[in-house]
């Protein structure tokens, strides 16, 4: 079959078992063979083509509601739905998204790139059907690791209580990115192991059935006896706790055995969960022997091997440069902590795991958890490291506040992927921290310029008494001459990277590269201008802005972070609150989401670009002669 000629899912419903089958091996060939170019989430993806597949044979989309948790998983729902031509685009520039987006396609119900909202938004879309005496089925897909979010509890406390016609999708694989944890994962494993249960108990119900019913008395008995079975059998049966008839677990890749249990649970009223077991990886090698999460989201890799395709770097990767760092300071503080939501890989933490067992802590997909633990160690005396990416750090915002800021606890947060990250676009742009954590009370925020200056900056955040956060980017350092020893960097000091007279160029981290280009060619044309490593974005050196508006020449500031409420707004703050009326510009994101591709490309769209910089120079440098003529 030619994928790139499938418009609709609809012609599944013709297929046999034979033609499924040999559909889901040329999807899985397909799926192997884009993806080594354009790199993206192979793994759930491989994990979930016979299940798509049945899904979208026993359902009919878009009336049939699809929300594929995460999202990372729905490239097979996506060739199924039409867009396999576009696959060379998959995560490029202007390209195909790597995740479900509403504007792609009328299949797309459900926008996500964070894990455990699927099942709430599956509420609102089944109330809203009841409402509106719909009949269309509503169906979360939904995975293991996910289920760990305490949203996706929530959730389920709320269907179930509501017995809410839907079925949900759990796809256990064991496994998110890293591996689970979590008492939740030791209940889904004994229910892995459990199919004794299941059979037990239809065998149950069909004598039940045949034996009169001699009154309630023996009614009443043989629902004890279904109870005391179930029990006996498995532990808690956690779903059925919470109100869902549990069909499973069964085998995620049996075309037989999903399209039974699909075809049964439409027929049930109220909340139906399916335990589906897959692999994840199935079909390729090198991504079913995966067991760290290296195969979960990978760049381009050579088919035939698996291996990778490297790019010429200089320095470490940002994020195994701060483990390393942190790991250093384990060795000599046994009061530091780490702690990680489910991301021991993606914030390369595996040197810390493998060395202070005891003092790591991977919690799973719980941000908030993550944090108010970290609070709670805090209050102990201890020096909790919380590493986390930038954008998974937003799910956490009010734990920052009322339980590590409010409180002034001694709490490290390293923000892991701050800036733009390309490929995974809008969900996973690290570019909201500075505005929702700079206006927070007793918080330091700090980025450094290069991989030196970050574990000093590491040094500096262990020291310190009270909350503190360190951005850093996504990628690796430039390759500096790395100190012997780390130190502490006095807090809110900035430094001058280069003199200049004429104007002033604020600006911090990855875009430090940009101004200095900037400079260097308006020195050129005989402008000289500052260039100033704001690396402290709050608390700001205040002795040097005082300084700067002083002298009256203009400033620009430069940022790779959202301009509303950003660095440069704290500058403005800065010259209102003191008088100053200093010429001052500011660069940074627009008040807009940025979507997937290359960041130079994403920064040169929104102009944040040395070019930019100078033009921006040169028409501060213009209005000032103007207003002083």
């Amino acid at each position: 079959m030619d994928l790139n000629k499938i418009t609709s899912p609809s012609f599944l419903k013709g297929l046999n078992k034979k033609q499924l089958e040999a559909l889901a091996q040329e999807i899985r060939t397909f799926l192997i063979e884009k993806c080594s170019v354009t790199g993206g989430h192979i793994g759930p993806n491989l994990g979930v083509v016979e299940l798509t597949i049945a899904l979208h044979k026993a359902f009919n989309s878009p009336e049939d509601k699809f929300l594929w948790d995460v999202g990372h998983q729905a490239y097979v729902h996506k060739i199924l739905t039409g867009r396999a031509s576009k696959f060379d685009t998959l995560r490029q520039y202007k390209g195909l998204c790597g995740f479900p987006k509403l504007v792609e396609s009328e299949h797309d119900e459900w926008e996500t790139g964070h894990s455990s909202t699927s099942l709430s938004a599956a509420m609102g879309m089944a109330a809203a059907r009841d409402i509106q005496k719909g009949k269309n089925y509503v169906v979360p897909i939904i995975g293991d690791g996910a289920l760990t979010g305490g949203m996706a509890l929530e959730a389920l406390n709320h269907i179930g209580h509501e017995k809410t016609n839907m079925i949900v999708i759990l796809n256990d694989n064991e496994m998110s990115i890293a591996p689970n944890v979590g008492a939740l994962t030791g209940v889904l494993g004994r229910l892995r192991t459990a199919k004794e249960y299941s059979r037990a108990k239809e065998d149950l119900e069909r004598l039940m059935h045949k034996i009169p019913v001699l009154g309630d008395k023996l009614a009443s008995t043989a629902e004890r006896v279904k109870d005391s079975l179930k029990y006996l059998v498995v532990s808690g049966v956690f779903f059925e706790e919470l109100g869902f008839k549990y069909l499973g677990p069964i085998d995620g890749h049996d075309f037989e055995a999903l399209e039974d249990t699909l075809e049964y649970a439409k027929k049930v009223k109220g909340p139906v969960i399916i335990h589906v077991i897959t692999k994840k990886g199935k079909g390729y090698k090198p991504a079913e022997e995966d067991t760290i999460g290296t195969w979960h989201g990978t760049g381009p890799y050579k088919m035939e091997n698996g291996e990778f395709v490297k790019s010429a770097v200089k320095g470490p990767a940002w994020s195994s440069l701060v483990a390393e760092s942190v790991r250093k300071c384990m060795e000599k503080d046994e009061r530091i902590v780490t702690i990680t939501p489910a991301m021991p890989v993606g914030s390369k933490l595996e040197g810390i795991q493998k060395q202070f067992p005891e003092r790591f802590f991977d919690v799973g997909i719980a941000e908030q958890h993550a944090a108010t633990m970290a609070a709670g160690l805090a209050t102990q005396k201890m020096k909790p490291f919380l590493a986390i990416y930038s954008t998974f750090l937003q799910r956490a915002y009010d734990q920052v506040v009322h339980d590590i800021a409010r409180p002034n606890l001694n709490v490290f947060i390293g923000i892991d992927r701050a800036g733009l990250v390309g490929a995974d676009g809008e969900t996973h742009q690290g570019v909201f921290d500075i505005s929702f954590l700079r206006h927070i009370p007793n918080i330091v925020l700090m980025m450094p310029k290069d991989e030196n200056e970050g574990q000093h900056m590491v040094k500096t955040a262990l020291d310190y008494e009270g909350p503190i956060c360190l951005r850093y980017p996504r990628g690796n350092g430039i390759g500096v001459e790395m100190d012997a020893e780390m130190k502490a960097l006095p807090i809110g000091s900035w430094e001058v990277l280069r003199e200049g007279h004429d104007a002033t160029i604020l600006t911090f981290g990855t875009t430090i590269p940009m101004a200095m280009e900037a400079a260097g060619s308006l020195a050129l044309q005989g402008i000289q201008v500052k260039v100033v490593n704001a690396r402290f974005i709050k608390p700001m050196d205040e002795a040097m802005l005082h300084e700067l508006m002083q002298e009256g020449s203009p400033i620009l500031t430069l940022e790779e972070s959202m301009l509303q409420g950003g660095f440069g707004s704290a500058v403005l703050e800065f010259a209102a609150d003191h008088g100053y009326r200093s010429a001052i510009d500011r660069i940074g994101i627009p008040d807009q989401f940025i979507e997937h591709g290359n960041v130079d490309q994403l920064l040169a769209e929104i102009d944040v670009t040395a070019e930019e910089t100078e033009r921006r120079i040169k028409a501060l440098l213009q209005k000032q002669v103007g207003s002083s003529v």
